[in-house]
């Protein structure tokens, strides 16, 4: 055994330890942050237990190979996406932080390939694989290419979304590289919306036979290679078998040795991206034709800076901007498609009333400026106001927007003012919820770009969206029912009237959720102090 196999041996155990510690460290912290953890976990691991079984009902069937094949496939492109535009990681597997410790790179590759086996992710990277893998598998040579085939293609992932976030650490810390990082996640979340309505068209076009040609290429890329080793093996092509296998194992290989030498240049290169800023940088950049067209004292100046934090904070700006674009295209896609309506244009007022959710999150550390700043609930008040109102500058017009095209796509300007109506009524649920959210599950937005959410706040995130999601669906039931009653009855004359009273019960729905948060969120800055500075 060579001194670098040692050294990889003896360090992988120790990052997996330091990767269990960080996360039972992180559940100690508060009660609150150990159940939503926890609830987190058993959703994923639910799901992923729904699917392997899904998967095994594939045994036999016509298009299982298909199907699988195509899993295994997309699966390798989340993981090369994820780390970088969305929640995922933790300290292990941040490379910048290890620079100044004495390790060399090669056994370092195998110890962080080791710390990121543990997880929900990989967990559930992993079921899916072994359900693929059993769909297809017939025979006992099958079987035993499987033995093979799915920790392999597991790792293939894996070293693939390390290899990826490595290469790119430079990039995504530096401003510039922050800011393309915007348009690269713009172009990710458009990408799968063309996925969405490609699989709507293939539901009317005649079923999975389509993407048989697709599967047919597919099968040769890694690490879908490993699961078409599998395949293959099953129809008694061992020779086709064992080469899809060599393609995963060279590719596994490739990755792992691509990650070493991003590591190298990552630990021996200096860092040129963080120069201080140019003098052209700081200065006010029409700030005064903004501040003149908001409102004076503590309103405007909320207002003010939610609005440059949501232009110059590479993060804010690319929930934004994704927003906008997702809830453009979703009924605008599905109207060219024949197939849409116009209450899809209230998908676009969902999308960016989710911006209102962890608003204390966007500040970080600079958190304990506003702190200083509220000493009584009214003081608090007036600050959720303010965000919400900055929210409204754009959310308002943009939903009249979107809902006018695509009333004008679908020539139904009929329905234009009652669906206005819904969507303002859902605004102000969103607004409503997401105030007292911001002020009961902040969670912290960490400055380094490939993560969206602290190491061990992945949970309170996804409760804090998707429950004040499902409590604004609930809010908005009366206008919902008025809506259905009136189409139902025959009162389409007086359909009009959900314009005037969505807009109305919307603003009361807002108000009400504004002033239960403002109490909440005066008593509670200490612990939104701490949630949101963990970054």
């Amino acid at each position: 055994m060579t001194a670098t196999s040692q050294n990889a041996s003896a360090l992988a155990p120790v990052f997996v330890r330091l990767k269990l510690s960080l996360i039972k460290n992180g559940l100690r912290q508060s009660g609150g942050r150990r159940a939503a953890y926890i609830t987190s976990a058993v959703l994923a691991l639910l799901f992923a237990a729904l699917q392997l079984l899904g998967l095994i009902a594939l045994r036999g069937t016509e298009h299982a190979g298909t199907v699988t094949l195509l899993l295994v496939a997309l699966m390798a492109v989340g993981w090369t996406v994820m780390p970088l535009f969305f929640p995922s990681g933790d300290e292990t597997l941040d490379p910048t932080r290890l620079v100044m410790l004495p390790l060399r790179p090669q056994p370092l590759v195998g110890a962080l390939l080791a710390a990121s086996l543990v997880g929900i992710g990989p967990l559930f990277t992993l079921c899916l694989i072994l359900g693929s893998a059993i769909a297809v598998a017939h025979g006992a040579g099958a079987v035993v290419v499987a033995v093979l085939a799915v920790p392999l293609a597991l790792l293939v992932c894996i070293a693939l979304a390390r290899a990826v976030a490595t290469a790119n650490t430079r990039l995504l810390t530096s401003r510039k590289g922050r800011d393309l990082a915007v348009l690269s996640g713009l172009v990710i979340a458009v990408g799968f919306q063309f996925v969405n309505f490609g699989a709507q068209r293939l539901g009317r076009s005649g079923g999975l036979s389509a993407l048989d040609p697709v599967a047919d290429v597919v099968r040769w890329l890694p690490p879908a290679s490993a699961i078409g080793a599998v395949d293959s093996a099953g129809e008694g092509s061992y020779g086709r078998a064992v080469l899809q296998l060599l393609i995963s194992a060279a590719a596994l290989a490739l990755l792992l040795y691509a990650w070493q030498r991003s590591l190298v240049k990552l630990m021996t290169t200096p860092d040129g991206s963080t120069l201080a800023a140019s003098d052209a940088s700081r200065k006010e950049s029409g700030g005064k034709g903004l501040t003149s067209l908001l409102p004076e004292g503590r309103t405007g100046t909320v207002m003010l800076r939610t609005l440059r934090y949501a232009w110059r904070d590479p993060k804010t700006k690319a929930a934004w901007i994704t927003s906008l674009a997702i809830g453009l295209i979703v009924p605008v896609f599905n109207a060219l498609q024949g197939s849409g309506t116009v209450y899809f244009a209230c998908f676009a007022t969902g999308m960016l009333g989710m911006q209102m959710y962890n608003q204390f999150g966007q500040d970080t550390s600079a958190f304990w400026m506003v702190l200083l700043s509220i000493s009584s609930t009214r003081d608090a008040y007036l600050e959720l106001r303010a965000r919400a109102f900055a929210l409204l500058l754009v959310t308002l017009p943009y939903t009249l927007l979107v809902t006018a095209v695509t009333a004008g796509m679908l020539g139904d300007w009929t329905k234009l003012p009652e669906v206005i109506g819904l969507a303002l009524a859902l605004l102000g649920a969103m607004l409503a919820t997401g105030s007292v959210a911001s002020a009961t599950l902040a969670y912290s937005i960490p400055q380094d770009s490939r993560k969206n959410v602290a190491p061990g706040q992945g949970g309170i995130a996804f409760l804090s969206i998707l429950g004040g999601m499902v409590v604004s669906a609930i809010l908005c039931a009366p206008v919902i029912a008025l809506a259905i009653w009136l189409h139902v009855s025959g009162n389409h004359g007086s359909l009009w009237l959900l314009l005037p009273l969505g807009a109305a019960y919307g603003a009361l729905i807002c108000w009400a959720g504004l002033r239960t948060a403002a109490p909440r969120t005066a008593s509670r800055l200490p612990e939104i102090l701490t949630a949101v500075s963990r970054g």
